[in-house]
C-alpha cells in the first residue's frame, strides 16, 4: 500500500467522520445556545437545565440521523474492503 493511498483513506475516514457526526453537533449547538439565552434572560442558573435537554435533543436527532450513519458508514466500509480486495 502506497503512502498516497493510506494518506486518501485516512483523508476520507476523517470525513466521513464529519459527516457522521455534524447533525447531532449541529443540534447540540443550537440547543446550547438557547438555553444559554434562555438562562441569560431569565437568570436561572440550574446546571440540569444546560444538560436535560441537549441529551433529549441528541437522542431525538440520532434516532432520526441513524439510517442516514449507518449508510454512510456501509458505504465507506465497502469501498474500503473493494480496496482490500482489488490490493
Amino acid at each position: 500500500m502506497e503512502t498516497a493511498e493510506v494518506l486518501e483513506i485516512s483523508r476520507q475516514a476523517i470525513f466521513v467522520l464529519l459527516k457522521m457526526a455534524l447533525p447531532l453537533m449541529l443540534v447540540a449547538l443550537v440547543v446550547g445556545v438557547i438555553i444559554s439565552l434562555f438562562q441569560a434572560l431569565t437568570q436561572i442558573q440550574e446546571m440540569t437545565l444546560s444538560f436535560v435537554p441537549k441529551i433529549v435533543a441528541i437522542f431525538l436527532t440520532l434516532l432520526i440521523a441513524m439510517p442516514f450513519i449507518l449508510d454512510t458508514l456501509r458505504d465507506f466500509t465497502v469501498e474500503l474492503f473493494h480496496r482490500i480486495a482489488g490490493g
